[in-house]
């Protein structure tokens, strides 16, 4: 099968899709690049072109020559000529299930998660929902109308986004006025409003292996910069700390590793995934789990690989593996 980088994507990360694709085609040199484009098009992509576009983060790509069509017809293509797809994509349409609906309706093999794991994952509260149930340990929902005496209780919270990734839109609720900000974003789009944690953050990769065996990566502490990671801090600022394997005491590693097992098994994820937590004096808080977490140079998912002595080209090829043979497994099932 043809192996074609599909990246870019309608919603906010983007920018963040721009910057794994230049991860992955420098690893897997003899993909084909397909750039879905702000405009909504999908566009045959060169190495160059993608390879120089400097400041990813801050910065859209250039398209390039004719569009193949909009992402349907680029699938249909993909169909007609047994492509599979690396999924250089994060957020929105690309992660929420719906993608992946319109790639398993025509049989296209596609790396990452299925369609419902997608959709319960995409949404923190679903997930949320779904993880606690396994036995992971998840912070408590705070309703809008619930948000000034849960404020006054708790004396910080935190806003963010519901259907989000990224660290859009993450307010950190320290003041009234970071309250009135709140609710207006509410208003705007779902936000999830929670206790304020007190703690530091962590993430930790789950890999699903040529086997079907799954296994948990070393966790990665964050010690962000200025102690907010926000967009900003995750992709710009020069002063943010990622450390992997995390420096907890192996138990708080070893619970790490459990719960994003429990949570990456709950929520029916394929391939890989990424979740995060909080670790507090009071044990570990589930964040969020990340179906197509950034594959860039600076992203925490390939630091954890190279923890575990995984080369990224070995990850992908394996991940493709897995794709096509999920694939050849839906339509003999057909």
């Amino acid at each position: 099968m043809r192996t074609t980088i599909l990246f870019g994507g309608p919603s906010r990360e983007r920018l963040v899709a721009v910057a794994s694709a230049q991860s992955l085609i420098r690893v897997l040199p003899e993909a084909e690049l397909w750039f879905w484009a702000p405009d909504g098009q999908v566009y045959a992509a060169s190495q160059a072109v993608l390879l120089g576009h400097d400041h990813p983060f801050e910065l859209d790509l250039p398209t390039e020559g004719e569009p193949i069509g909009d992402i349907e017809t680029a699938l249909d293509v993909a169909a007609r000529e047994e492509r599979v797809l690396l999924l250089g994509l994060h957020g929105g349409f690309a992660e929420d299930g719906s993608l992946q609906t319109l790639c398993e309706a025509r049989g296209v093999a596609f790396t990452g998660s299925g369609s419902h794991a997608s959709w319960l994952a995409f949404s923190k509260t679903r997930a949320k929902d779904v993880v606690e149930q396994a036995g992971v340990s998840v912070p408590q929902n705070i309703g809008l109308d619930e948000a000034e005496a849960a404020f006054a209780k708790y004396g910080r919270l935190i806003a963010k986004p519901s259907e989000d990734g990224s660290s859009y839109g993450l307010i950190f609720v320290d003041t009234p006025a970071d309250l009135d900000a709140a609710r207006k974003a509410a208003a705007e789009q779902a936000y999830v409003i929670e206790p304020f944690v007190q703690g530091l953050e962590s993430t930790c990769g789950v890999l699903e292996l040529a086997s079907g065996e799954l296994i948990a990566l070393p966790p990665v502490e964050i010690r962000p910069s200025a102690g907010k990671f926000d967009y900003k801090s995750k992709y710009l600022a020069k002063d943010t700390v990622e450390i992997c394997p995390a420096t907890f005491a192996p138990e708080v590693n070893a619970a790490l590793q459990d719960q994003a097992l429990k949570a990456h098994k709950a929520l029916g994820c394929r391939g890989y995934s990424r979740s995060d937590f909080i670790v507090s004096e009071h044990g570990l808080v589930y964040l969020e789990t990340n179906t197509l977490p950034g594959l860039t140079a600076s992203s925490l998912y390939p630091k954890a690989l190279k923890a575990q002595g995984i080369e990224f080209g070995e990850f992908l090829r394996g991940q493709l593996a897995l794709a096509q043979a999920r694939a050849k497994q839906t339509v003999t099932a057909a």
